[in-house]
């Protein structure tokens, strides 16, 4: 997924959806402040720069920190307050191939890099673009999942943006999530359009439902889940017929992570056994890419 101006307004997306494959001993504490300090994460980690011991401090400790931020439908809450989604099911899930607790703490996005090399936590796991420039900071696991950047508008300008030129002016306000694909998008498309970043994706949403802003680029995983008829943002829609660049999502770990292999090696186990599929089935808004083994 990458300020100028930040904009405030969080968004609580809280969907009836009841959590499957999840661990009875996994643990959601995205609560927990990202800026939990670096000494003491580090020090129960022993996680160096290169992170070569990363697995053997997670077995010591029995806990592995999952940074995300809340992304429907990856990451979010239902209306219990229950941590749900794709990638907090499929993280619990192998936190259980693994034998370790999984425990979720919310970042900012544009930090990912620095929560990661302090030890804050342990993988960036939140439908995570994986982009070249991204790749000289963290190491990735396999892809599980396709995505694409979209643009979203309110129903009342469909006959007004209908292609990037007419999104491509300094008269029409575009938003993204700072540091994400969709800003990528924006300078590679729409280099004229009065760019604007958010803390968030869904911020987006909330910008456009208020008519602060003209059109959203965010990821279509996202935009399918949460716009249209029966969402609770009936009134925006996708602007059907642009497509930017194809993307894969994958999880980032430090640089050197022995920690990358084993859940590569539980990602691809737990694709075998069925598990990815049906959640897949569960969240048909994610383009799952990772299959059983032939």
């Amino acid at each position: 997924m990458k300020k100028f101006l930040a904009v405030s307004a969080a968004l609580s997306l809280a969907l009836s959806l009841a959590a499957c494959g999840g661990s009875a001993s996994s643990s959601a504490a995205a609560s927990t402040p990202a800026s939990t300090p670096a000494s003491s994460a580090a020090a129960s980690s022993g996680a160096a720069a290169e992170g070569n011991g990363d697995w053997a401090a997670i077995q010591e400790k029995g806990t592995l920190v999952v940074g995300m931020t809340i992304f429907d439908p990856m990451n979010y809450y239902d209306a219990d307050g229950n941590l749900i989604g794709f990638d907090t099911e499929l993280a619990q899930a192998v936190g259980e191939k693994l034998g370790v607790e999984v425990q979720f703490q919310e970042i900012e996005w544009n930090n990912k890099v620095m929560e990661l090399d302090a030890g804050n936590i342990d993988c960036v796991w939140n439908g995570m673009t994986i982009l070249d420039d991204l790749k000289d900071a963290m190491d990735f696991s396999i892809p599980y999942s396709g995505n694409m950047q979209v643009p979203v508008i309110n129903v009342a300008n469909a006959d007004t943006y209908t292609s990037v030129e007419s999104m491509n002016s300094p008269d029409v306000t575009v938003a993204a999530e700072s540091g994400s694909a969709g800003e990528g998008a924006i300078d590679d498309n729409m280099p004229d359009a009065n760019k604007l970043t958010v803390t968030a994706q869904r911020d987006c949403l909330t910008e456009l439902k208020s008519g602060t802003i003209d059109v959203g680029v965010i990821d279509y995983v996202m935009a399918d889940a949460s716009v249209g008829e029966g969402t609770s943002y009936s009134d925006l829609q996708i602007v059907e017929g642009i497509e930017f660049a194809k993307e894969e999502y994958g999880i980032g770990f430090r640089k050197g992570s022995d920690l990358t292999e084993k859940v590569n090696k539980a990602l691809q186990e737990l694709a075998d056994e069925g598990v990815v599929a049906q959640l897949a089935e569960k969240y048909p808004s994610v383009m799952v890419t990772l299959k059983a083994a032939q």
